[in-house]
């Protein structure tokens, strides 16, 4: 009889557990990031971002209308290519997420968005500075940095006030990033007086650069601008020094990272290369990112590259939003993620203007010595 009670005792205990269960809430977060191909490095840095905030939401047993939230990372890789960017999103949206974190770059960011748009699924990119990211009128989009517009033309002005920039020479390579901060480095240059002395452009998967560099060279630039990635930007740091073109070297976001030195095989001098993220704290926050940082170190045992805390960020204001909201249908707490304001993350307050741009964002501006990072300036 005892045998009998306990077999019992413990089918009940057995069926209140798994009822238990099925009242947690699942909710799909993706992300897409490019975690193949040139720059995987950045796209698994901002991946590793994503499952650190998925495992502490877990781990704080969110609640979500009256459940238990359980969350849930489904990671696609879109290669950094606009139509793997588009099909990544599509399997996302079949998947029924019901909220995606990405992508990094502009130029696969800009077309997924319409795929999100559609499906009526927010998308926070963490990286995506292009200004038409968020001007296609989408309510779904948003972003947690300052877009090109304020990047650019910031260091447009810096080359010429702080640098002293006399002749300046900008290259890009004709991605939607690379040539947009580009165009807004060249107009920041001309607005502060300065003169551009040549334009050129290359690919984002070129790595000679003897012909647009002997061209630019014959025009004794002082100061040289590359719109685009680190793995383009740091063979084009090792043929510069070959060619003896002792400019300064600037670039946005995409050239800023932990490996740009490493790239550069042990070419760059320093302080020759000034760039900017898009992003920045300083005083008291700056305490919540370097905490960050070790945290990321101690968890996963490599260096923070650039956005993982950004994408970190971007997934707790969803699910933020989603507690408040009382719901992860994504009809119901869009309109509370875009009301967002006030939100205190690692990387600074964070708010939404009515175009989904993050207000009041930041610049850090960094220079390289001795192979490291060193931080020059915030800048709003």
């Amino acid at each position: 009889m005892q045998i009998k009670l306990n077999v019992v005792v413990g089918a009940v205990a057995a069926l209140l557990s798994g009822a238990a269960m099925s009242q947690d809430l699942v909710v799909k977060i993706g992300h897409v990031g490019p975690t193949s191909g040139a720059i995987a490095h950045l796209g698994k840095d901002n991946e590793l971002g994503a499952r650190l905030a998925i495992e502490e939401l877990n781990a704080k047993g969110v609640m979500i209308g009256g459940k238990k939230a359980k969350f849930e990372l489904l990671a696609e890789d879109d290669a950094g290519d606009p139509k793997q960017g588009t099909a990544a999103a599509q399997k996302l949206v079949d998947s029924k997420v019901n909220g995606v974190v990405g992508h990094l770059n502009s130029g696969t960011s800009i077309p997924a968005s319409k795929v999100y748009s559609d499906a009526g699924i927010p998308q926070i990119s963490p990286s995506a500075t292009n200004p038409k990211f968020t001007r296609n009128g989408y309510k779904t989009t948003f972003r947690v940095v300052a877009d090109d517009v304020h990047l650019g033309g910031t260091l447009g002005k810096y080359s010429v006030a702080q640098l002293k920039g006399k002749s300046i020479a900008v290259i890009d390579d004709r991605t939607a990033y690379g040539q947009g901060v580009a165009d807004e480095f060249e107009k920041g240059v001309k607005g502060a007086g300065g003169k551009v002395v040549g334009r050129e452009f290359t690919n984002d998967k070129a790595t000679d650069f003897t012909a647009i560099l002997t061209s630019l060279k014959g025009k004794k630039p002082d100061v040289v601008f590359f719109g685009g990635m680190d793995a383009v930007a740091g063979p084009m740091l090792r043929q510069m020094k070959q060619l003896g073109i002792e400019a300064k070297f600037m670039g946005g976001d995409g050239i800023c990272t932990g490996e740009l030195p490493k790239l550069a095989a042990g070419t760059m001098g320093d302080g020759q290369v000034v760039c900017a993220e898009a992003g920045g704290v300083e005083g008291e926050a700056k305490k919540s990112m370097d905490d960050f940082k070790a945290k990321f170190k101690a968890k996963f045992n490599v260096e923070v590259q650039i956005y993982a805390p950004y994408v970190y960020d971007a997934v707790n204001v969803m699910a933020a939003a989603m507690a408040k909201a009382g719901s992860a249908d994504p009809a119901k707490y869009l309109p509370v993620l875009a009301k967002t304001e006030g939100y205190k993350g690692v990387t600074g307050t964070i708010a939404f203007d009515n175009k989904g741009d993050i207000k009041n964002g930041a610049l850090t501006l960094y220079t390289y010595k001795g192979g490291a990072r060193e931080q020059l300036a915030v800048v709003r």
